[in-house]
């Protein structure tokens, strides 16, 4: 089956274009949203703009798409991609929705209404062994973005390691953020993975306010 994958370059849209090539689905192109707001309801709005460079490593095609990030016009740039990919002859398409409700209805909704399959691989695991599953089967990604009371700030712009998860697990267990981030606490750059032909290397800078930080990529190195 052919298929097109979201794709924002954080942890779960890699993880679940990874599961569907292991899955046989032939992969078309990747669909990468850029909102304009920050508060983007369906859509990841830190340093999307260099999937490109993932892209690359990973030998796919991207396309991407530019959205108000407003509520209501979102829906609707969601169907404009989703109907790219329909038009390119895709049967299907796979997301990294994990708990979000909002994120899958909508696009159950209008991937039904053009009649393609959807496939969310990610939808309802157990956000405490993903995590750990993640740097187990090779997955090295760079914490981006945190806006969360008790989350470890300290760990943006860094790529995390095993004594990072679970730093990480601790503190959502003692102040109740999502430890795989599928509410906003969090947002991630994958550097490397096992469909990866070569890693990439970030160079940024972190800026903090209150709760939240920001590592703002400003260049990406391919070795």
């Amino acid at each position: 089956m052919k298929i097109c994958s979201l794709f924002s370059g954080g942890k779960d849209s890699t993880y679940a274009l990874h599961w569907a090539v292991l899955k046989g689905f032939e992969v078309t192109s990747l669909i990468t949203f850029l909102p304009e707001l920050e508060d983007s309801w369906m859509f990841q709005y830190q340093n999307v703009k260099f999937t490109e460079f993932q892209a690359r490593s990973m030998g796919f095609p991207v396309k991407t798409f530019e959205t108000s990030g407003e509520k209501e016009e979102e829906i609707e740039d969601l169907r404009r991609a989703l109907l790219f990919c329909n038009n390119e002859g895709n049967q299907g398409v796979v997301t990294g929705a994990l708990l979000s409700d909002y994120q899958r209805m909508n696009i159950n909704m209008v991937a039904g209404e053009l009649g393609m399959k959807v496939f969310s691989p990610l939808w309802r695991k157990d956000q405490e062994h993903y995590m750990r599953s993640l740097l187990n089967e090779g997955f090295k990604f760079i914490i981006t973005h945190s806006a969360s009371m008790g989350f470890p700030h300290h760990l943006v712009g860094k790529a995390v390691d095993e004594r990072d998860i679970e730093e990480i697990i601790l503190a959502s267990r003692k102040y109740g953020f999502n430890p795989a981030f599928e509410g906003g606490e969090a947002e991630t750059f994958v550097v490397d993975a096992p469909l990866f032909r070569h890693k990439l290397e970030v160079k940024g800078n972190v800026i903090c306010v209150s709760d939240s930080c920001t590592y703002s990529i400003k260049e990406v190195i391919s070795e």
